[in-house]
């Protein structure tokens, strides 16, 4: 599938240094970020997950999301590392996703080259403010199509209009849950964002 093949640790000393990349996952409250990064991490994740309460149902919309009971509310965190092509090093940022939190967004987003915005076709529209989020910041982006049990079923193309995204954006379905899906959609990232910002070929790769 890609040059790219994790590993199951940091790289070992050599001649080398490995490449230390950010990205953020973002996306809507219940869209499967902390899913992601626990699905990637070659280390056990740092999550912030906090208990959904009565005194929340006036905020926490959970409409759609069936049986959750938990949501983060600082950030996931993780790592993975890539040995070839060349040593990188991947650390991952997981936003919280209700709006009472999106104030940490630019704090978790500073220095990273690049975001995914998971999205959920159960409720697409939470989706908008981490695509406006990230074109108003000038980061690169991808939106991957978190395909939850049960729920409909739309191609990329229809997704990328129902959010007006540009054809220069990559959409891509995946399952959040699944290590070599979540793979294809942080290597996918990785390479939109070495191209769009003509980030010099030896950086990164």
């Amino acid at each position: 599938m890609s040059a790219y093949k994790p590993s199951d640790g940091p790289p070992q000393e050599s001649g080398q240094p490995a490449a230390e990349v950010k990205i953020v996952i973002a996306g809507g409250f219940g869209a499967g970020k902390t899913s992601l990064v626990g699905a990637l991490s070659e280390i056990e994740p740092l999550t912030t997950e906090g208990v959904l309460t009565a005194a929340g149902a006036a905020t926490d919309d959970l409409d759609g999301l069936g049986h959750k009971t938990t949501t983060t509310v600082a950030m996931d965190f993780g790592r993975i590392t890539f040995r070839k092509p060349r040593p990188m090093v991947l650390f991952l940022f997981g936003t919280p996703g209700q709006p009472r939190f999106w104030f940490t967004w630019t704090d978790l987003s500073q220095g990273a080259i690049g975001a995914v915005v998971l999205a959920d076709t159960r409720r697409l529209q939470d989706s908008f403010p981490a695509v406006g989020f990230f074109e108003q910041r000038g980061t690169p982006f991808v939106v991957a199509v978190n395909q939850f049990d049960n729920s409909h079923r739309y191609t990329p193309d229809e997704v990328r209009h129902a959010l007006g995204l540009p054809p220069e954006v990559p959409v891509l379905t995946c399952d959040a849950r699944d290590r070599q899906s979540a793979l294809n959609v942080v290597i996918t990232l990785v390479r939109h964002a070495i191209t769009t910002l003509k980030t010099p070929p030896g950086a990164l790769t």
